[in-house]
């Protein structure tokens, strides 16, 4: 299993990734956080990013889906990708991984791949 600071030191040694964080979106609290001095300010980010999960989930809901397993939320910006996957298994509900990438120099099925398989092992 892996733990915070590992997923998230794998996760910047993806080609074009310029940070991550792991937040807690019931909590509002950012768990951990990595990134080039270039990259985001991961803080304010998952303050922000929180409530765009908390908005999607009730939209969700509100159109009568189970938001049990919403995969991703991908923003896609001039340069940029922010990606954000909620993680519903090993008991990690409530917790989601947010990824900055270079549209430039990242492979976005790659990360988006990736995600799904470190979901498996992954432990808060």
């Amino acid at each position: 299993m892996a733990g915070i600071n590992e997923t998230l030191r794998d996760l910047l040694k993806i080609d074009g990734v310029l940070g991550a964080s792991v937040v807690d979106y019931y909590s509002r609290l950012l768990l951990g956080a990595i990134g080039h001095p270039a990259g985001p300010d991961l803080e304010k980010a998952a303050l922000v990013d929180t409530d765009v999960v908390r908005a999607k989930l009730a939209a969700l809901e509100t159109l009568g889906y189970t938001p049990d397993r919403m995969e991703d939320i991908l923003i896609t910006l001039d340069d940029e990708y922010h990606l954000i996957r909620p993680l519903s298994r090993g008991g990690n509900d409530g917790i989601f991984l947010y990824v900055v990438m270079s549209r430039a120099d990242a492979d976005l099925a790659a990360t988006r791949q990736w995600l799904r398989a470190a979901e498996e092992g992954f432990d808060v």
